[in-house]
């Protein structure tokens, strides 16, 4: 069943619209960007001026599902649940309105690089189809990512991403990778792992002055959306993700010279 067909999904969408404390709500996730499958859930994100209550919360919600998690603060303040007319899982996303802002124009105005990941809030509000936006608020974020990419932004993600690789003197991840093969030690390798490509995405994502799309199909969509990517992009990630051991710094070194390579 199409999500804007079911009456509980619509229901749901007019109460949040009615309380005081929201002012916006966008829908998100593969649901906005059309890359949703069978296992995707439904990302909705509201947009608060102050905290709706958790009860308030249950009282619009438990009517609709039998199974639920609510005021979880695992990730940001949440609710998951299984919307069970649509036999879907929602997840509803609360976001401090005058937060997000400052996160959207810190990157884009002020030009604040992260440690990955940098631009991945301004995708999620590229693609968000907005249901209700009270005072424009969504709409005027929208407009401010609508200006072209900022090269101030470019450079320093990139700058920033790319000592974290390699290049800083002390404590790249390539040089913790380094160590926690010596030790042996397969938690940290796999967490500075993680790490390293996080901000290798970063780096890539932001030399073709493309906003990061998050964690999920990362491989695909750059092949699929990147004018330009490096020598054996895929192949080298892959080794990293599934060869042995040995292959990882080689690999890793590889890896940075073709990112710089395009970067020239």
């Amino acid at each position: 069943m199409n999500i804007w067909e079911n009456t509980d999904f619509l229901e749901l969408l007019d109460s949040f619209k009615n309380l005081d404390e929201v002012d916006a709500v966008g829908i998100g996730g593969s649901c906005a960007s059309d890359n949703n499958d069978k296992t995707s859930d439904i990302d909705v994100y509201v947009f608060t001026g102050s905290d709706i209550p958790l009860s308030v919360r249950e009282r619009l919600i438990m009517p609709k599902t039998t199974k639920a998690e609510l005021g979880g603060e695992y990730f940001g303040s949440g609710d998951e649940f299984m919307l069970d007319s649509l036999g879907k899982e929602l997840d509803i996303m609360y976001f401090d309105k005058t937060w997000f802002a400052n996160t959207i124009k810190n990157a884009w105005e002020k030009y604040y690089p992260s440690n990955g990941y940098t631009t991945c809030f301004h995708y999620t509000l590229s693609i968000l189809k907005i249901v209700y936006d009270k005072n424009g608020y969504l709409n005027d974020l929208q407009d401010v990512i609508k200006t072209p990419y900022p090269q101030n932004l470019r450079q320093n993600i990139i700058k920033r991403n790319l000592m974290l690789l390699k290049d800083k003197p002390f404590a790249s991840y390539y040089e913790q990778i380094a160590k926690a093969l010596k030790r042996n030690d397969i938690v940290s390798l796999n967490h500075r792992i993680a790490a390293f490509i996080a901000s290798y995405f970063d780096i890539l994502f932001a030399q073709n002055s493309t906003l990061h799309p998050g964690e999920k199909r990362l491989m695909n969509f750059a092949v699929n959306n990147l004018k330009v990517l490096p020598k054996s992009f895929k192949e080298d990630i892959t080794i990293l993700l599934k060869g042995d051991n040995s292959q990882i710094l080689p690999t890793l070194d590889r890896m940075v010279d073709n990112l710089k390579a395009i970067l020239n």
